[in-house]
């Protein structure tokens, strides 16, 4: 055993005895953790292109920006860089696909999509043990071009979405019967106007008659479960978006389904954590779409921020382990895409450890009682605990690299295999 090996352990055994001071089982918490199945999302390897065989670039209110060296330019190229990603990330985790991701000799209409055209991804799937979940590509596409897709005024192309996102539950349900793990089907769109409109129920009215449609298609709910996903806005819908999160949640409550709240679809100064317990009181599950919102941009890789240790905190505060799925919705093309994939998981992984970790019988004993500087006083010291010890230990008993030892991996790799992508 190498002797920084044997001071990971020397220092997990003080800090485990650390915590238990302030009534913590790491050890239980750490089991826990072991729990959580982060859905990797494949399009911050390739830069949301797909493999489409289209010549239709980005639209949708998507953009990508930067050129840094390594983009994946096939689906083999993209399932190594993904996992050698898994490899770098402790526990067992899933991949979230976009349906423009599909393995097929010719170009098949999107709304023509089926099983067989993500056989590939099934078989990648469970040779690495791995669960995988689905989104409709509701945008980069001619008949996403005026910026209406399933509220579109057209009917024919409000039918070519709706068949669309038919075809993608249908996707969703195979997944799920295949892996054993039900698939989660997750329906965003770029619909809204750039500037502001003058009738604003006509698209919601729609959307409303569009979703109904594709969700009367019965799909079998222990292989796919569907969700909906809210805006505040977009490039191109900076005035207005029809799934506007009071739209979506209204919908979500009535039909049973899941909310998708992405923490980077929100205004800057809003909370997204604050949400979560009050949405707990009307919907049976959440999923959490971590990606981090800069000024106008929402899909900044993921840091260990006070945003991310909130929504973690929450959702174990609430005892909501299991009704909440998390998986990550971001893209920079300006850094390594794999460490980006890699950066944003661990420290996603890390705020849940951390919550995980809190002394919450104390919290919720200080609280009770109206100690309230006690329950200050907690969690400020929390801040200085030693996460850290916990986190390597964790990593090295799973056998991934701890502390900044992923990032020689990555340059590594980098140097190996994704900068020869460019000769």
């Amino acid at each position: 055993m190498a002797h920084t090996e044997q001071q990971i352990f020397q220092k997990y055994e003080l800090a485990k005895m650390q915590y238990a001071n302030f009534g913590v089982d790491v050890e239980r918490a750490l089991l826990k953790l072991g729990m959580l199945e982060i859905s990797l999302h494949c399009w911050q390897g390739d830069d949301v292109a797909g493999f489409e065989d289209r010549d239709f670039g980005l639209s949708g209110g998507i953009a990508a920006t930067g050129n840094y060296p390594g983009k994946a330019r096939s689906v083999d190229e993209l399932r190594r860089d993904l996992d050698l990603v898994y490899r770098l990330l402790p526990g067992k985790h899933r991949l979230n696909l976009h349906a423009i991701y599909l393995e097929s000799d010719k170009k098949i209409p999107r709304d023509e999509i089926l099983p067989e055209h993500f056989r590939g991804w099934v078989d990648w799937a469970k040779e690495n043990q791995h669960g995988l979940d689905f989104n409709p590509t509701c945008f980069s596409h001619p008949k996403a071009d005026s910026g209406f897709t399933l509220s579109s005024p057209d009917q024919g192309i409000r039918q070519f979405w709706v068949d669309h996102c038919i075809a993608c539950r249908k996707i969703g349900e195979s997944f799920g019967r295949e892996l054993g793990k039900p698939a989660i089907t997750n329906i965003w769109i770029p619909d809204g106007y750039k500037d502001t409109p003058f009738d604003r129920v006509s698209p919601r009215k729609r959307l409303v008659d569009s979703l109904d449609r594709v969700l009367a298609e019965n799909i079998d709910k222990r292989y796919n479960l569907d969700a909906v996903e809210p805006k505040l806005f977009g490039i191109g819908s900076e005035s207005y978006v029809t799934g506007s999160m009071e739209f979506y949640l209204g919908y979500a409550i009535t039909r049973g389904i899941l909310l998708t709240l992405d923490s980077g679809h929100f205004h800057p100064t809003k909370s997204v954590s604050d949400k979560i317990s009050s949405l707990f009181l009307y919907l049976d599950a959440l999923l959490l779409h971590v990606s981090r919102g800069v000024r106008w941009d929402s899909d900044h890789v993921v840091t260990y921020d006070d945003a991310l240790q909130s929504i973690a905190q929450e959702v174990v505060r609430q005892e909501a382990f299991d009704r909440t799925y998390i998986g990550f919705d971001y893209f920079d093309a300006s850094i390594n895409r794999v460490a980006a994939w890699t950066i944003g998981a661990r420290n996603t992984l890390k705020a849940f450890l951390a919550a995980l970790l809190e002394p919450k019988s104390m919290l919720a004993q200080a609280e009770k009682e109206g100690d309230f500087t006690k329950r200050l006083a907690l969690m400020e010291n929390q801040k200085w605990m030693p996460l850290s010890d916990i986190w390597d230990y964790y990593c090295l008993k799973n056998d991934v690299p701890y502390g900044m030892d992923y990032l020689k991996v990555v340059k590594e790799y980098e140097r190996g295999v994704l900068f020869k992508r460019q000769q």
